[in-house]
């Protein structure tokens, strides 16, 4: 990473270290204040920063948006996460394990209006830019989840449909921050549009490079639960890749449907045995490949955007650090 985005990450960290987001009743407040003091790197409120001095605008004027990301950003991982039913975020207790699942509930939507509260802090003039990039944003994510959920019910699912369904649940969201710091930072429309173009692109490749850590990272240095979306069925590129080659062998294809349709199973075993499938199918490299060929189409959206190299290899170089998460 470059200085300039690890001095941002600090200026966000700083920002949010003794923010303080209410505090009677507890039990809605203090939540908020333990997924926003789980870290994580801030790549967002990050982007919106850098998309802002991109164009040479005043990243002063962009802290409270940046806030404002942040903070939707951390309510889309405690609903995920009660939808996911998952144990751990970031190495730690999710909040619903923590608390409990109707606290969760509450106190994420408590943080969607306090991102609300924020944004509506930026420049007057910029303002209904920024609520309208950021309100298409939010419903987009939410139709992202929804498909995702849909697709849990669906044996099949194309390729095509679930790199369209992670670029509306995951990719956005980094879009979408990167639109807003270019708009304060006073970018033409084009150049916002093809900067949010180079957000959505990088956003994809960082999902599947998420995909593939699930299932082969260390978990501890991942810090979720190793194989958490084999033991969901979730259908994510890995599978679905698997679903798509295993058809032509009949018992590799016999047994990755015994283990999707396994009413009770034992987890360690299952994620074994079909990360074995995988292996064998070698669907990590395919992953791989789709990962790259996104992070290629991001950058090409970076190229006729009027502003220096040397601002355009930072934020090529904040992407590529994105990119090197250990597998």
């Amino acid at each position: 990473m470059s200085n300039r985005s690890i001095a941002y990450q600090q200026e966000i960290e700083l920002a949010l270290k003794d923010k303080i987001y209410g505090s009677h009743p507890k039990e809605l407040y203090e939540p908020i204040s333990y997924i926003m003091s789980l870290g994580g790197k801030r790549l967002r409120p990050v982007f919106v920063l850098m998309a802002c001095d991109f164009f040479g605008g005043d990243t002063a004027k962009a802290i409270h948006p940046a806030i404002a990301v942040e903070l939707f950003h951390n309510f889309t991982l405690v609903h995920d996460d009660i939808m996911d039913n998952a144990p751990l975020r970031r190495s730690q207790p999710t909040v619903h394990e923590k608390w409990n699942g109707n606290t969760a509930i509450l106190s994420a939507d408590a943080m969607m209006v306090k991102a609300y509260q924020e944004l509506c802090k930026a420049d007057n003039s910029m303002l209904p830019k920024l609520l309208d990039i950021f309100s298409d944003t939010a419903v987009k994510v939410c139709e992202g989840q929804q498909l995702d959920m849909n697709f849990e019910k669906l044996s099949k699912v194309p390729i095509l449909h679930y790199l369209k369904m992670i670029e509306l649940k995951t990719a956005v969201l980094l879009a979408g921050s990167l639109k807003m710091g270019a708009i304060i930072g006073g970018a033409r429309d084009e150049d916002a549009q093809s900067l949010y173009n180079f957000g959505k692109h990088i956003g994809i490749a960082f999902q599947l490079q998420d995909d593939i850590l699930d299932v082969f990272a260390d978990s501890e240095k991942f810090g979720k639960q190793k194989g958490g979306d084999i033991i969901a069925n979730k259908k994510t590129y890995l599978l679905l890749k698997a679903i798509e080659l295993a058809e032509g062998n009949r018992y590799m294809n016999e047994e990755l449907q015994q283990w999707i349709n396994a009413p009770e199973f034992n987890a360690a075993e299952k994620v074994e045995a079909v990360t074995n499938i995988y292996n064998f199918l070698n669907v990590k490299e395919l992953a791989h490949q789709e990962m790259k060929k996104q992070y290629d189409i991001a950058l090409k959206h970076l190229h006729p955007i009027p502003v220096t190299q040397s601002k355009k290899d930072e934020l090529i170089s904040f992407a590529q650090s994105l990119m090197v998460r250990q597998i």
